[in-house]
């Protein structure tokens, strides 16, 4: 059966059960004669391929065919769970390593993905082998020694389709050498608020740059696609994301709602999907986002009707993490109408078990039909032949680890360092830096190569990382210092900008440190760290020429910055090749530029800081520097002074928001109280003698805090002191898990007041919503007037529990409701 035939026969297979979209609101149906044609490659659906895919289809038993539609994560997975669960693929998630070890040595995650491949191919039946994937998205970024490219966000004021194929052939080439064979990338969202985490992810916020990247990318990740042959053992599969308006959200919210109308969703987000498909992109991951109310990853109209249909993309469509269990009357094990909807493999990292068995169950029971579940493994099967899988040569490069970070591959990551900055200021010429000069490098962020790599490296996050981290990087201010005396000057670092001898010119480097999607999403603008801001002043009284490097996943409003500043370049997150960075900003010894400035902004620079979405009809009014803009030693322009107090009326202090989607939220922070003292929360994971803690997943991926308690200790949010009286109405909220049994005392209170929360829990491995009326613990004792630990928690036994979304909640708490018990 061909691909058309196969088509046929689901589609009348859809419209027997009633499924395809009928029951999508208006508001959310897309109607695919709206949307662009677009086609994947014929060497896709060669006549070879085919009939491999058929005869292997005929081969194989329904618990077969639904293994290959589930994902599962490494950290939830043994290879040896593969000789009874015939699984189609495993992923190494942002925070997985070999071993549980996200900073395991390269070797071990070879050895990992051997293990993988060896149990799958010696289970009994069929023994189709599985895909491993990773989100290598700025590089192979989580493994030590690897290539570090600078994020979309500087990639897309480079301009350069040509280095975009190179870098995409580089990652290939070193996650290939790692055993891997998927990437997550290339990501094509247009980010249309910059409070989204995930603008960082982002070439452009107009379709412009993902349209010329999107086949360039796929190209350099993949290779072309051939008729008569796999891609070769130095390419890997790629993946185009998020499918669909993942960066038109609803105030910038990740995971959120674009509420737009069919037309917006076609011309400002289709954008580069059509040319990865037409460049053989073989995969495809649906959003978490939702489209007017209807999540993507359970919209017919979107994955059939336009993606499968009038796009005619033959490869297969992966959900995101954990997505399917958003679904309405979905769990994360359960989710027959994500399949029926269009997606060909649930990425269910750790639910994948379940997952599977309900799936079986609902196929044997024909809720899922044979024609759905056999058209998504038809397009799983076509997608490993093209990949290669069942060739012995597409593993050659699997552990030929000095492929990482070789020469050749930081030589392009240096170059797109160089194109990716952009100057947005630079009066009296102060740039570029001359012979012999005297210079002083400044800012935390100088000789932080984790700082200017930002999230998604080594770590989800991207936090916890020391210089050690990168044996093949090096901070901008050792790339400074080496070109520096290059030319016979010298360079001093000062983090805080104090000096001895007066400089010819300092160099400031500042700006946000790491975040990925969910902890990265703000609700301003305005870059509020107050250190930078007084080293620039401080050097500018002095007489001192400053330099400002700003490093940044956004564009953010920092108006008093860029006054205070001769010179700023937004460096963006450049990754470790520092440099780059010095290629550009210090002369040659002859005095002339060595290389200009050739970055473009791809982002609109915000003249207030209140982060306004764009307007899909006028999408660059009134910027502070336009979409384009971006000056050069070529070109130079003056900025003059600009306005220093925003439009934007921000609170002093943050009231109600204490611990959100997995990140404690500025001023707070969490600390430990035990028998080895005080410890503050200041690393993703860790211990005291009494405590440890680490990230895990709720609702999201990492949004929840776990923390495993050996004995009695006190854990509590602090910061600022806070007068809650005003919000008295209101009540204390977060939600727990229990992950095992209450044996002793579990308190929940403000300071050293509390109540008993045993009372307020739920069955052990069960979320559960606390409420506590804040007249509550006014009653037990708290002056709500004077408030400087909003949340304490104390066990006196051993216990392990999760917390997320600790809160003042603004639902008033209910006057007749009965409060819990004072404990101490």
């Amino acid at each position: 059966m061909n691909t058309t035939a196969i088509a046929a026969a689901l589609s009348i297979a859809l419209q027997a059960t009633g499924v395809p979209g009928q029951d999508v609101p208006e508001a959310a149906r897309a109607h695919p004669g709206m949307w662009p044609a677009a086609n994947s490659p014929a060497a896709l659906t060669d006549a070879r391929t085919e009939a491999f895919v058929r005869a292997l289809l005929a081969r194989m038993t329904v618990e077969e065919k639904v293994g290959q539609t589930i994902q599962a994560d490494i950290a939830s997975i043994k290879p040896e769970d593969l000789l009874t669960y015939p699984l189609g693929s495993v992923l190494a998630g942002g925070t997985s390593g070999p071993g549980g070890d996200d900073r395991a040595p390269a070797q071990a995650w070879v050895d990992l993905a051997a293990a993988f491949r060896e149990a799958a191919a010696t289970r009994p039946g069929a023994r189709v082998p599985l895909l491993f994937g990773v989100d290598a998205v700025h590089g192979h970024n989580n493994i030590f020694g690897a290539t570090i490219f600078p994020h979309n966000i500087g990639l897309g004021a480079a301009r350069d389709v040509d280095l975009i194929r190179r870098i995409g052939a580089v990652t290939a080439e070193e996650i290939a050498a790692t055993g891997a064979d998927w990437t997550f990338a290339p990501t094509l969202a247009v980010p249309r608020d910059d409070r989204w985490g995930r603008t960082i992810e982002g070439y452009a916020e107009i379709p412009e740059i993902q349209a010329l990247y999107a086949g360039a990318m796929v190209e350099g990740l993949q290779g072309v696609l051939s008729a008569d042959r796999p891609i070769g053992p130095e390419h890997v599969v790629s993946s185009a994301k998020h499918f669909l308006a993942d960066g038109g959200t609803e105030e910038g919210r990740d995971q959120g709602d674009a509420r737009i109308s069919e037309r917006e969703l076609i011309d400002l987000h289709l954008g580069g999907y059509p040319a990865a498909i037409e460049a053989g992109a073989l995969t495809i991951m649906a959003s978490f986002s939702s489209w007017n109310g209807v999540k993507h990853t359970g919209n017919p109209t979107i994955l059939r009707d336009v993606l499968k249909d009038r796009l005619s993309f033959d490869g297969f469509v992966v959900g995101d993490w954990n997505a399917h269990g958003q679904l309405p009357g979905c769990t994360s094990t359960s989710c027959p109408e994500a399949l029926e909807a269009g997606l060909d493999m649930y990425m269910a990292p750790d639910s994948w078990r379940g997952l599977y068995d309900n799936t079986l169950a609902q196929v044997r029971s024909s809720r899922i039909s044979m024609a759905v579940l056999d058209d998504a493994v038809t397009r799983i099967l076509r997608v490993k032949v093209k990949a290669g899988v069942f060739e012995p040569s597409r593993y050659a490069l699997a552990g030929q680890l000095g492929r990482l970070g070789e020469p050749d591959h930081l030589a392009v990551a240096r170059e797109a360092v160089r194109k990716s900055l952009v100057l947005l200021k630079n009066e009296g010429s102060v740039l570029p830096i001359q012979p012999g000069a005297r210079v002083l490098v400044a800012g935390d962020a100088a000789d932080d190569i984790g700082q200017a790599s930002g999230g998604w490296t080594i770590s989800w996050q991207g936090t916890g990382n020391s210089n050690a981290d990168f044996p093949n990087g090096q901070s901008i201010w050792a790339g400074l210092r080496d070109a520096v005396a290059a030319t016979g000057g010298q360079a001093t670092l000062s983090p805080t900008g104090t000096f001895t001898d007066k400089p010819d010119v300092a160099v400031v480097v500042f700006g946000e440190t790491p975040y990925a999607e969910g902890q990265g999403d703000v609700r301003h603008l305005d870059f509020r760290p107050e250190g930078p801001l007084q080293t620039l002043q401080r050097l500018k009284a002095a007489g001192v020429p400053t330099v400002s490097v700003f490093l940044s996943g956004r564009p953010l409003w920092m108006n008093p910055e860029i006054n205070a500043s001769d010179a700023f370049v937004a460096a963006w997150l450049p990754g470790t090749q520092g440099q780059g960075v010095a290629d550009v900003l210090v002369a040659s010894a002859s005095g002339a530029p060595g290389h200009d400035f050739t970055g473009r902004l791809t982002f609109s620079w915000p003249r207030t800081a209140e982060g306004t979405p764009l307007n899909v009809d006028d999408p660059r009014a009134d910027p502070l520097f336009a979409y384009g803009y971006g000056l050069s030693y070529a070109a130079p322009q003056a900025v003059g002074a600009l306005p220093e107090v925003s439009n934007v009326v921000l609170p002093p202090v943050n009231l109600d928001r204490f611990f959100i989607a997995g990140r404690f939220q500025p001023p707070w922070a969490m600390g430990i109280r035990d028998g080895s003292g005080v410890t503050p929360i200041t690393t993703p994971s860790g211990s005291t003698a009494s405590v440890s803690w680490s990230p895990t997943d709720g609702a999201i991926q990492e949004d929840s805090l776990r923390l495993a308690f050996s004995g009695q200790a006190l854990v509590s949010i602090g910061g600022d002191r806070i007068d809650l009286l005003p919000l008295a109405d209101r009540a204390l909220t977060f939600r727990a898990r229990v992950e095992t049994p209450i044996t002793g005392a579990l308190w929940i209170g403000m300071g050293f007041t509390f109540l008993n929360l045993a009372e307020l829990t739920g069955p052990v491995g069960e979320w559960t919503s606390v409420s506590i009326p804040l007249r509550c613990l006014a009653q037990a004792g708290v002056e709500l007037r004077s408030v400087d630990q909003p949340f304490s928690l104390m066990s006196a036994q051993p216990l392990t529990l999760s917390l997320a979304e600790i809160r003042i909640s603004e639902q008033a708490a209910q006057a007749s409701g009965t409060c819990p018990t004072k404990t101490l």
